[in-house]
């Protein structure tokens, strides 16, 4: 799969695919079923900001995906090109048609594949009903899929941030198709948890809304060549007054040195919210009880 950063990086190799266009936060079940809708050369058009971070910056949806964490999963998937767009005032202000001309001059799209519940153009005038029009007259089909149900429940990125909201993990993985985990690059920290005991892998949220907060059993993969178990925090550490969101993950019984290692940290259990302790001995004691729920859990889980 080739990324394509831009308009103005498309060659003539990129024109005349079957496109599908979306968000794709979190690649559940609904947005997989719309990738298999696709015939090759197959392409994925998605935003960078997500429309609604650029049109509500102070109050963002909680993000499920990061995106290296979505490059790295629709890797896996038959597709031959993601297109990256930023989104900002240009993009903002198209119309409904002039968004349905982008397609047809910039991409000559053969097909375009989009859900039930697709909008797009200034104040969301581009409807999956009105796109269909607008390709009959440009040339270029629009077949809409449907919503995808799981136990009578339609899979949707709001569905799953609620679920993960309230550490609901069954049914995150049902919608997912998978178990939900981060990704991203160990970064050095304070080594407050090496201090404590408790040597954690630290990967930064940056500016990204997590969709989860608290103490977590987890797994790990990319450590080592097995997946490791483990305990992580998700918050801004209120004890020594943190502010930025950080997932801390101490995987057990592992010493080695991870600092810029790629990893992966799955979330298998929530295990309490995250608390101001009054002094750092409270903290490590808590720290202790967690540590040994979570081995009994995940090895309950094996």
């Amino acid at each position: 799969m080739e990324l394509i950063r831009g308009l103005h990086n498309l060659g003539k190799r990129h024109r005349g695919c079957v496109v599908t266009i979306g968000t794709y936060d979190g690649i559940h079940l609904g947005h997989q079923a719309l990738i298999r809708r696709l015939a090759r050369p197959a392409m994925l058009l998605t935003f960078e900001p997500m429309p609604r971070e650029f049109l509500t910056p102070d109050h963002p949806p909680a993000r499920l995906t990061s995106l290296r964490e979505r490059w790295r999963i629709l890797q896996a998937m038959d597709l031959d090109y993601l297109l990256l767009l930023r989104f900002d005032e240009r993009l903002r202000g198209l119309t409904g048609e002039a968004f349905a001309q982008l397609l047809s001059r910039d991409l000559h799209a053969a097909s375009v594949v989009v859900g039930h519940d697709f909008k797009f153009g200034r104040g969301g005038e581009a409807t999956a009903a009105s796109l269909q029009e607008s390709g009959r007259r440009l040339g270029f089909k629009v077949e809409v899929v449907p919503p995808v149900q799981v136990q009578g429940e339609r899979v949707s990125s709001s569905g799953i941030r609620e679920a993960l909201a309230q550490g609901d993990f069954a049914r995150t993985r049902r919608g997912l198709g998978r178990p939900y985990s981060m990704r991203g690059r160990v970064v050095r920290g304070e080594r407050l948890g090496h201090r404590l005991g408790y040597p954690t892998a630290n990967l930064q949220l940056h500016r990204r809304r997590s969709p989860l907060q608290g103490i977590f059993a987890v797994r790990v993969r990319g450590a080592a060549a097995t997946v490791l178990p483990g305990v992580a925090s998700l918050g801004t550490r209120p004890t020594v007054d943190g502010t930025e969101p950080l997932l801390e993950a101490h995987i057990f019984d592992f010493s080695g040195d991870l600092y810029g290692h790629e990893i992966e940290v799955e979330f298998v259990a929530k295990l309490r919210d995250e608390r101001h302790f009054a002094s750092l001995d409270e903290l490590v004691q808590q720290m202790h009880r967690d540590a040994a729920q979570a081995r009994q859990l995940l090895n309950n889980r094996e």
